[in-house]
């Protein structure tokens, strides 16, 4: 009976071992195979975003949703294993044929192709944030941006969804591009599936929040939107780290009170569609309604967006009779005048005598 029982007890134990050493060794072979590469054949690139302040199991879930890891749990383990803490964020082009360590690699190295937030700054026109959002999201088409950025049904649904900050100003006939402007600049963050339209469209719902504490002033100085982020470019494009912004504000709003035309350069280089950093007399003759030069008042619409600086100088000019400007590109220092003569003589002082 004893040596009956002994012997079942051996059976039994060594069952449970065959059974351990089954699932270690069956474990061991999946982990493996985890860890592999999803399709060593693949020749396809995905491009992933890693975003700042992921967490391994975060990363290894976007990894496995973009189909480059088999599992997030084993590369979780695998980089909790090896002590990986140093995976850096941003944009990776990786494929489906690296296994788990060369992933892992190319995460340590840091070597991204693309910022991992789209950073929009101020003073930027729609064709510079085009290359902004193409530099953030590879994958994207600097012409489908653009193209997005002129449809008139997707602008119509913007004024429909956004209608005290989009109105029909934006389709005037005159108008070069309708968002120009309502791109608010700020820092967004989106995955490497969000489409055009949605980035478009946080954009100006940016810039509907944060005009809103400006709208009881607009209201009692009867100024429009389209007039307020107008003149709020203007401002923007001529302003300097060294100036007073509310001082050129003042000075575009002396010269509208007296009939004199802006002549403010960066219209004419909006109108020339160019990035030049000095205007030729040649490039003030340019035919558009958005040369300043050669137009009296406002241009059709903004030339560019702008920031919070600029828009409070826009509605809160400072109270002088300065009718002239002039910067210095070097020094950044910029000098306001009265009169004609006074400007020239600014400008023969600090600017012909100085190149």
């Amino acid at each position: 009976m004893k040596k009956s029982k002994s012997k079942m007890i051996t059976i039994i134990i060594s069952s449970i071992a065959v059974v351990l050493v089954a699932f270690t060794v069956g474990g061991y072979f999946y982990v493996n195979s985890q860890l592999q590469a999803v399709n060593a054949a693949s020749q396809k690139s995905v491009i992933v975003n890693i975003p700042k302040g992921s967490k391994i199991s975060e990363i290894g879930d976007i990894l496995e949703e973009n189909n480059v890891i088999n599992s997030s749990m084993i590369f979780t383990y695998y980089v909790k294993y090896k002590n990986e803490t140093n995976l850096k964020a941003g944009k990776y082009k990786l494929s489906p044929s690296m296994t788990v360590e060369q992933v892992v690699n190319e995460l340590k190295k840091g070597q991204v192709i693309a910022p991992s937030k789209l950073i929009i700054p101020e003073g930027y026109t729609l064709d510079q944030i085009a290359d902004r959002m193409v530099n953030y999201q590879p994958t994207l088409k600097k012409e489908d941006i653009l193209k997005t950025m002129d449809d008139k049904a997707f602008i119509n649904e913007l004024i429909t969804k956004y209608p005290d900050t989009v109105t029909n100003d934006v389709l005037a006939a005159n108008i070069k591009h309708p968002l120009e402007g309502y791109l608010y600049p700020a820092t967004y963050e989106y995955s490497d599936k969000t489409d055009i339209k949605t980035m478009l469209s946080d954009m100006v719902q940016a810039t509907d929040t944060n005009i809103q504490p400006y709208k009881a002033e607009r209201t009692k100085q009867k100024m429009s939107v389209h007039k307020f982020l107008t003149m709020s470019s203007l401002i923007e494009k001529e302003a300097t780290a060294n100036v007073d912004r509310n001082k050129i504000s003042s000075v575009f709003y002396n010269r509208l009170k007296v009939n004199m035309p802006l002549q403010t350069d960066p219209t004419v280089l909006y109108a020339l569609g160019k990035h030049k950093s000095r205007t030729l007399y040649q490039d003030l003759k340019v035919d558009s309604p958005y040369n300043t030069y050669k137009n009296k008042g406002l241009p059709p619409g903004p030339i560019s967006n702008s920031g919070q600086t600029s828009m409070k100088a826009a509605l809160h000019p400072a109270q002088t009779d300065y009718l002239y400007f002039l910067a210095n590109q070097k020094t950044g220092q910029v000098y306001f005048s009265k009169t004609l003569e006074e400007h020239n003589k600014l400008k023969e002082e600090h600017i012909t005598n100085n190149q």
